[in-house]
């Protein structure tokens, strides 16, 4: 499995190209931005993207959305619960003092125990609301992309409409905490880390808290 991490936008997302080593056949997860540096990553590792996928809705993850689909003709993936959000990017990072562009609608969405797979890659889609109500992780090979769930030593804010600091504390340790301590998790801001380590140490979920 191919995974090439960028930071975009910003508000230095991580933006994750994920590809199948055989096939070349990818999904780009939480193009936030800076569109032009992912469809360097794309065409330099000779991928063509299927789908794109957003783990959340909040603008500072979404805002690349419609440049990456008109170059790559990939359908575009989000929850449910968060396809408002992409209508208000524009206004949203405008409250920021900074620019996006709103998001064209998905071409599908997503709940709790679907799977998206290109080549020998399928990700399994994990529902794990509280810092948005459409959050979702995406587990694969001893893998979990979060979005902004979970950070190494944090977790997602809880301020902003929708979301919820009991939602959240439960989505982690039901939902990302049972995948086991050896999976690697790659968040949505910063430093990747470990299942492992969040449950040891992380002072918000862990379990010292």
């Amino acid at each position: 499995m191919i995974i090439r991490a960028l930071e975009v936008g910003p508000l230095m997302v991580n933006c994750y190209i994920v590809g199948c080593e055989k096939t070349k056949l990818a999904a780009v997860i939480d193009p936030g931005g800076d569109v032009r540096k992912i469809l360097d990553i794309i065409k330099k590792e000779n991928l063509t993207v299927k789908y794109i996928i957003n783990t959340h809705g909040h603008f500072d993850h979404v805002s690349g959305n419609r440049k990456l689909k008109e170059a790559t003709d990939a359908r575009l993936m989000i929850h449910s619960r968060d396809v408002p959000l992409l209508s208000t990017v524009a206004s949203s990072a405008g409250v920021w003092g900074l620019k996006g562009e709103d998001s064209p609608p998905p071409d599908q969405t997503l709940d709790d125990g679907d799977t998206v797979s290109f080549g020998e890659i399928t990700l399994n889609v994990i529902h794990t609301p509280g810092h948005s109500p459409g959050g979702i992780s995406l587990y694969t090979d001893k893998c979990v992309f979060v979005g902004d769930t979970l950070f190494a030593g944090s977790m997602g804010r809880t301020d902003f409409p929708g979301g919820n600091f009991n939602t959240l504390i439960s989505s982690i340790q039901k939902k990302l905490f049972v995948l086991g301590d050896d999976v690697r998790v790659l968040p949505g801001h910063g430093p990747e880390t470990t299942i492992k380590r969040e449950k040891q140490f992380n002072p918000f979920c862990g379990e010292g808290r």
